[in-house]
């Protein structure tokens, strides 16, 4: 790309201000810089954090991330707010239970075609924060199984699900209360699972603090902790792992 731009600068068919823009690594809107070159380094374009962002504000980033890259996330969206942004941006597509508003340039088949990510939730309260993560990981191209209201108060609902579980790539594991699910499927499982904690729960679950405390001291091996209602976080995480595991699976077929 670097050698074509210049190529064309020292042809006269690109100026000098139009190159810098396109090597330009972000774009400065005066109330936020549009990092464009996220994708280059990370594999993923910018995700917009829409919490505490005006809709007018998520209007101008999503127009320059969209200029430049065929698809556009936002996490931590309202309805009411989404609504006003979509009257700009009709393209966009608004998921409600997990509260994101994202766009592809084409339907685009899933990228991760091996495998897929388990996204196990201990109960239906815990579904908005397992949404953004499997809305998340599916955005980011890879195939979700979703294995809802399997907490440990009826473990045999799990158990029922077992199988499903252990043939994944890596699991993301939401739960609330106590939190002690991730504990019970990392026990189960010989792959990455990545623990969830949610702010469901009486008082005494401290806004999710017990949750993340049990998960944290959590004695099953292979299980990593995000933050608490952190689903977008767990699905991006879960996404890397499951990538990961593609690349090796294809070297290994083109080794000999």
């Amino acid at each position: 790309m670097l050698e074509e731009i210049l190529k064309q600068v020292h042809q006269g068919t690109l100026s000098v201000a139009e190159a810098k823009d396109q090597l330009a690594t972000f774009e400065n809107l005066g109330f936020a810089k549009v990092d464009h070159h996220r994708k280059k380094r990370q594999g993923f374009p910018e995700v917009v954090y829409g919490e505490g962002k005006t809709a007018e504000q998520i209007i101008s980033i999503i127009t320059a991330l969209r200029a430049r890259n065929n698809q556009v996330m936002v996490t931590r969206i309202s309805e009411e707010k989404a609504a006003i942004v979509q009257q700009a941006c009709p393209e966009f597509t608004y998921h409600e239970i997990s509260q994101i508003l994202f766009w592809k340039k084409q339907n685009e088949a899933i990228e991760n075609t091996k495998g897929y990510i388990a996204v196990v939730a201990a109960g239906t309260s815990d579904l908005r924060v397992a949404e953004e993560a499997a809305v998340t990981a599916e955005i980011l191209g890879s195939k979700v199984h979703r294995i809802y209201d399997v907490g440990v108060a009826g473990i045999h609902r799990l158990l029922n699900h077992a199988e499903e579980i252990q043939n994944a790539t890596v699991s993301v594991v939401v739960a609330g209360m106590e939190g002690a699910l991730p504990s019970v499927v990392g026990g189960l499982v010989s792959h990455p699972v990545i623990a969830v904690p949610t702010s469901v729960g009486y008082g005494a679950n401290f806004n999710g603090l017990s949750a993340l405390l049990t998960m944290l001291n959590s004695c099953a091996s292979g299980i990593s902790v995000v933050n608490i209602d952190n689903g977008f976080g767990g699905g991006y995480n879960a996404v890397l792992i499951h990538q990961l595991a593609q690349k090796g699976e294809r070297n290994e077929d083109t080794l000999f």
